[in-house]
């Protein structure tokens, strides 16, 4: 197993790795699998939003995008939780938008380990009030060719046509 990337600052510890197909697999092939009380996908219009963000092109994020934790919704503004409050939380401290794009849109696999805690430095979206409870959250794209994974990471970077 690998760490992905450096822990975060004062954690002491990675809370995300890379893990073998096999591990993913079994770990989290089964949405049962994953914890907390709710487990739910996140909503197209979030999906776009996530591009948006990223600065990839519209429908480019085909995969499902899994939550799980003891509720669904903002605490404050009912919005429900989604990848779009991992994303626009992990860009304003911990990740860039490259790195993000190959998490959701390449072909490595990662699992979160943070149970049972809740994951740290999670806010909505929408109001920016933090989110308490989300356990954990997965990606998988099968399918997602690598060429065409390196041409959005350059359009991200803004070297597409170059």
């Amino acid at each position: 197993m690998k760490n992905y990337g450096d822990p975060r600052e004062g954690s002491g510890k990675r809370t995300t790795v890379e893990v073998s197909d096999e591990v993913f697999r079994q770990v989290y092939d089964s949405p049962s699998s994953l914890p907390g009380k709710e487990k739910w996908v996140t909503c197209d219009e979030d999906v776009r939003g996530i591009e948006s963000l990223l600065g990839i092109k519209d429908r480019t994020i085909g995969a499902p995008l899994w939550l799980s934790g003891d509720s669904r919704h903002c605490r404050n503004c009912q919005r429900e939780t989604s990848w779009l409050d991992i994303v626009s939380s992990a860009l304003r401290k911990v990740h860039g938008k490259e790195l993000i794009a190959e998490v959701i849109l390449g072909d490595r696999k990662f699992i979160n380990v943070e149970v049972p805690h809740a994951i740290a430095d999670l806010f909505c979206h929408q109001c920016g009030q933090q989110i308490p409870d989300l356990r954990s959250f997965k990606c998988h794209n099968w399918a997602y060719a690598r060429p065409a994974l390196d041409k959005v990471i350059r359009e991200i970077l803004g070297e597409a046509g170059r």
